[in-house]
């Protein structure tokens, strides 16, 4: 397997090195550290996988992201950002990336969002789960490529409403921020039995078998309603 790392900070370049090896034996990495160098590398189409500093130097907006879509569209591309704003991580998306993956996330969850997009999947940040359609401010590095964003969609809870209570989806919220039964049950002022009740209702309900189903499940419902129900 062979991984393109784009990233101007060599200690990032080295943790996601790190981290990745352990998806497949022998992984092999191509580093580039600048715009220039992440269009100028040649091979692009014996990658497997690209992963993409949004800011890099060089970079124009997401004029490098759409150059290497665009030459290598069966590449899977997923974004790295220090930027976690709803509007901006719809926007990527929205341009056919598989997957946006904020820099604060753990190492344990990049790895898991690779592996999704790998198994051919899209990735999306458990924080777009309670993300509400808002005017939010993209990064001023950003606006020279900003797209302006069609008429937001129903949000997320709206949709989940339809299907659970709203218990249950505030109980689906904290899920989506990795919080443990014991302190779900304590910031909702419930037993952690209740949790677990609620928890196989959602699950039930989403038709999934898991805490990350779970999440997953929720943002599909919201891009494809239709398609959710059990």
């Amino acid at each position: 397997m062979k991984i393109l790392v784009a990233d101007d900070h060599p200690l990032i370049v080295e943790a996601v090195k790190t981290k990745l090896s352990e998806i497949a034996r022998n992984v092999t990495f191509v580093v580039a550290t600048n715009a220039e160098e992440l269009l100028a590398l040649p091979g692009g189409d014996t990658l497997d996988l690209a992963l993409v500093d949004l800011c890099m130097p060089g970079a124009e907006g997401y004029s490098h992201v759409d150059e290497l879509r665009s030459r290598y569209p069966a590449l899977p591309v997923v974004v790295l950002s220090g930027y976690g704003h709803p509007e901006l991580i719809r926007s990527v998306l929205q341009r056919g990336v598989q997957g946006f993956i904020p820099k604060g996330d753990s190492p344990e969850v990049m790895l898991s969002a690779i592996r999704l997009v790998l198994a051919g999947g899209v990735y999306v940040p458990p924080m777009m789960l309670s993300a509400q359609p808002a005017d939010v401010t993209t990064p001023a590095a950003l606006e020279p490529m900003a797209v302006p964003s069609p008429t937001p969609p129903t949000s997320t809870l709206e949709c989940l409403r339809t299907m659970l209570t709203e218990r249950q989806v505030a109980v689906l919220e904290l899920l989506s921020e990795g919080k443990p039964n014991k302190l779900i049950a304590r910031l909702l002022n419930i037993s952690e039995g209740t949790v677990k009740i609620h928890l196989a209702a959602i699950f039930r309900a989403l038709n999934v078998r898991n805490r990350t189903e779970a999440v997953i499940a929720a943002q599909a419902f919201t891009k494809h309603p239709e398609r959710a129900h059990p």
